[in-house]
């Protein structure tokens, strides 16, 4: 009888103890609908779970909702209100809303949820159907005026079940402006077209209330200029609406407090909110945006005296949103007097002016270093800093700004102005504060050793004094590299001499495999070097922390080199060279026991077999100070620039490193990495060659070109120190065991760190490789693209973000065709970005399929799709890290059903990346 008695338009109260029987039964099952629903029915109940829930927020609990989401901000901002909930710790944003759900979420956006009946029976028609547990709020929706009886029970919209239906685009957009009491303003422009490219598809009620959606920038469109109205909408997609709505909505809730900071230190943050002050405890968890940006920023982000918005239960900051980055301050400025209690006291024109301090003013001095209120003398100048957000102005900082800093404490340095004589330090606290030095009044020292202003080096930890505010000394304690200059005097297998600018002599510890750098010099090692008490080379010596030589840099060469010398006369008894150098000077030195000789490219200890290849019209290559030589070989090979080419007398000139320049006739044969048979022809001007000579010395053998190539791992065989290498050109396999090995940053690394398909820069003399370094490369989406500024930005899959600059060049690959305009790309194309060995960025375009999915193995990494004709591949392998996703939300292999339309995109034929469409 009663089910007789429901007329089709019937709306009375349910039963909420019927309501909250049925919710426990959807919790126990943990279907769809339970994890927006709430066992909340009373406003002191509703309170609790928002409660409950900002502190699930706070606790970071939803661990499908990863920082860098594009709807972080508005989960987490209406989770933290309680207007949203998840389940089991999930949130599930890429899952579908039902009507009957977003009800729920407009009443808690609206504060009615409160406000169902709890003492009569109501009932709705029975074609009009909705899970018992939503039963009140849907009855109190309409009520309300939330929904509108007229159309949400009309005969067509009652085919399906009405509150499981998916929520639309564009029911959603009215239920969105009906919770903001916007309906006028829908029912003003419910004639004007959307202005979408799918407006012929928006039902003609909802119109009126897209556009209001859309001018009150709610909603926007999709890609193509479409609105899709009749498009699902997921929940990550109504909490950023309902997010959105708040700027346009009055309602206050419960545990968000809007105000100004008074206070941010040690973990908690004070908000000063209409007379009152609310201390906040900040966590790991707490999240930070702004009100301008949906993009998460960091605690440090947020100045003290800004505005913001908190929410969190029991004073446990959950979310905390940056409305307004202009500190509420003023700043008066004026010569302090005295101090008494609460008051600060200051010279003015007409006696004293009085500011109010308390407890928590700071005292800094001119370097805002933290100070106590008793130690400013009368007479500094002083600057206050008062907050404007309460009406008491009262003094939140005062900041000496000219006064005598006496003080003895650690910090590290931040930098050195050599031409200022300025140091600026970060002290201990982390304040930032400059002095200066007095030439010959300050004393810089680390471990008892007397260091010169230019051996200083950034971020040294120190222990600096400060007297009468001038620098009056600065001790290195740990922890940092410096640097000292001088001549190498003597070096042994593990120490070297140097002679300081003031001749005083120092001795240092080498390093375990010192880094040597001596210009024009391919890969220097030790032997390099020349040391002498009176000529040796000038260098830069880097030291550590235990002040061992790290790094060797020449930085000048005291010394005279001739090269390719033509031998006059040597004088077995006087021990007298004569050579004439290539400009047809003569000149004369002596050989001595400490003279390095070597000859056929071998040296020896033995100036007897030495003398038998010093005859008249030999070559060799002396090293020499004034008269005394430091070395004499025999020549066998010239490094330096190919300098010209003369096709009619047959011959090359060589540019060597000392600018001395050497006619010769052409080479036997020219070695060129990549190039087979290469001729003289095939050397560019200006290219670093080697050219290794006869045993006659009047013919070049060979001449190496160096020369850099990008090539392709193919194999590794760390066993045999191995390389399988290919490019455009070929394959080959180079021995990397006595070729120095490096990654992207200079760091040393070993043949077993590198793996087929990656990528490496190799330096080579001839056909020989002389280095070898690993080539970092981006795989992902293009996220930004800047064609005025050549800079691109890639979001790999990993969630990380690299952006290049494309100002050296830049070589796009898309489908086989190469182009260097880098407009040709767009933010939708995946690709691989690497630098080729020039440093040019190279770009490749990853091939993409669209296609129906059908199956796919985890086992085997093969995934199966829908043929669209008998000839098509269907069969694929991907990636055991492969991406899969729809929008945001990252999705399983196991997620994809059959009949799935899906996009996959390709590396080498292997899928990277799958896009749920």
């Amino acid at each position: 009888m009663s089910g007789q008695k429901r007329s089709k338009h019937s709306i009375k109260a349910y039963s909420t103890k019927a309501a909250s029987a049925v919710l426990a039964g959807a919790m126990a099952f943990g279907g769809a609908g339970a994890a927006f629903a709430d066992t909340a029915v009373t406003p002191a109940t509703t309170s609790a779970a928002a409660t409950t829930q900002a502190a699930v927020v706070s606790a970071g609990i939803f661990s499908d909702v990863k920082t860098g989401f594009w709807a972080e901000k508005h989960i987490y901002k209406l989770a933290s209100q309680g207007i949203v909930v998840g389940n089991n710790g999930l949130f599930r944003p890429g899952d579908s809303v039902t009507q009957q759900e977003a009800v729920l979420m407009a009443l808690r956006f609206m504060k009615l949820q409160g406000n169902i009946s709890s003492t009569t029976d109501v009932v709705l028609p029975t074609n009009f159907q909705v899970s018992n547990y939503y039963k009140p709020y849907v009855v109190l929706a309409f009520q309300s005026g939330l929904l509108d009886k007229t159309v949400e029970m009309a005969a067509d919209n009652l085919k399906t079940s009405w509150g499981e239906r998916k929520a639309s685009r564009e029911w959603i957009a009215e239920l969105l402006i009906r919770a903001l009491g916007k309906s006028s303003q829908a029912a003003s422009v419910a004639s004007e077209p959307t202005g979408f490219a799918d407006d012929a598809k928006v039902s003609a009620n909802k119109r009126g209330y897209i556009n209001t959606a859309v001018d009150l920038g709610l909603a926007n469109g999709l890609d193509g200029n479409r609105f899709d109205p009749q498009g699902a909408v997921t929940r990550a997609q109504l909490a950023t609406f309902f997010s959105r709505a708040e700027a346009h909505n009055t309602m206050q809730y419960d545990n968000t407090v809007s105000g100004s900071i008074s206070a941010l230190k040690d973990g908690k943050m004070t908000v000063y909110s209409n007379g009152a002050s609310s201390v906040y405890n900040l966590s790991p968890n707490t999240a930070y945006f702004t009100s301008t940006s949906d993009t998460r920023i960091n605690l440090s982000d947020i100045q003290p005296y800004t505005k913001v918005t908190v929410i969190g239960a029991t004073y446990n900051a959950a979310y905390v949103e940056l409305t307004d980055a202009t500190p509420q301050i003023e700043t008066v400025e004026g010569t302090f007097a005295k101090i008494t209690q609460g008051i600060i006291w200051v010279d003015s024109a007409t006696g004293y002016d009085q500011y109010s301090y308390d407890a928590n003013t700071v005292f800094v001095d001119v370097n805002d270093a933290v100070i106590t209120a008793s130690s400013i003398t009368a007479g500094s100048k002083i600057k206050l800093v008062r907050e404007t957000y309460s009406g008491s102005h009262k003094v939140v900082k005062l900041q000496v700004t000219s006064g005598i800093v006496n003080k003895t404490t650690t910090g590290t340095l931040q930098s050195i102005n050599l031409a200022a004589k300025s140091i600026t330090f970060k002290n201990a606290a982390g304040t930032v504060e400059t002095f200066n030095w007095e030439e010959g009044a300050t004393l810089f020292s680390s471990q008892n050793a007397v260091l010169q202003p230019a051996d200083l080096k950034v971020n040294a930890a120190v222990k600096y004094t400060i007297k009468n505010n001038v620098i009056a000394a600065v001790e290195v304690t740990s922890g940092t590299e410096r640097t000292v200059q001088g001549s190498i005097v003597e070096m042994t297998g593990s120490t070297i001499v140097y002679k300081k600018a003031d001749g005083t002599r120092e001795v240092r510890l080498l390093a375990t495999s010192p880094t040597i750098i001596i210009p024009n010099i391919a890969a220097p090692v030790a032997g390099d070097l020349i040391a002498d008490a009176t000529g040796g080379d000038n260098v830069q010596l880097t030291l550590n922390s235990s002040d061992q030589v790290t790094k060797i840099e020449v930085t000048s060469r005291q010394i005279e080199q001739y090269s390719g010398s033509t031998v006059i006369a040597y004088n077995t008894k006087s021990q007298l060279l004569t050579f004439m150098d290539n400009n047809n000077k003569a000149h004369v030195v002596q050989i001595d026991a400490n003279t390095k000789l070597a000859y056929d490219g071998a040296p020896t200890t033995s100036l007897i077999n030495m003398a038998t290849r010093l005859t008249e019209n030999r070559k060799v290559d002396v090293v020499s100070i004034n008269e005394r030589a430091l070395s004499v070989e025999s020549t066998t090979k010239y490094s330096g620039t190919l300098a010209s080419v003369s096709t009619s007398t047959k011959t090359i000139v060589l540019k060597l490193s000392n600018g001395q320049l050497l006619t010769l006739p052409y080479p036997l044969s020219v070695d060129y990495f990549g190039k087979t048979s290469a001729t003289i022809t095939d050397v560019s001007l200006n290219s670093q060659v080697t050219a290794v000579l006869s045993g006659s010395q009047d013919v070049i053998s060979v001449l190496r070109v160096q020369s850099s190539a990008q090539l392709e791992v193919t194999s590794v065989n760390s066993t045999t120190n191995k390389l399988g290498v290919k490019w455009s050109g070929g394959t080959s396999e180079l021995y990397t065991l006595t070729i120095p090995m490096t990654n992207e940053a200079g760091q040393k690394i070993t043949v077993s760190d590198l793996k087929a398909g990656d990528f490496v820069n190799v330096k080579f003399e001839g056909s020989a490789a002389l280095s070898i370094q690993a080539v970092k490369v981006s795989l992902g989406q293009v996220a930004a693209l800047d064609t005025t500024a050549s800079t691109l930005t890639v979001k790999d899959y990993t969630g990380a973000t690299q952006t290049y600059s494309a100002a050296g060049g830049v070589k796009i690959i898309r489908d086989g065709v190469t182009t260097t305009a880098l407009g040709n790309i767009t933010t939708a194309d995946r690709v691989e970005v690497r630098k080729d060995a020039d440093g040019a960025i190279i770009i490749r375009v990853l091939t993409q399929l669209s296609r129906a999915f059908s199956r796919a193995d985890s086992s085997s990494n093969e995934l199966q799709v829908k043929r669209t004709n008998l000839n098509d591949p269907y069969r694929y392998t991907f990636a055991s890290n492969v991406y899969i996703h729809q929008g945001d939300t990252t999705l399983s292999v196991q997620s994809l059903k059959e009949n799935d339309n899906i996009i996959m995109y390709f590396n080498n034929d292997v899928i990277v990346e799958i896009v749920k469409q």
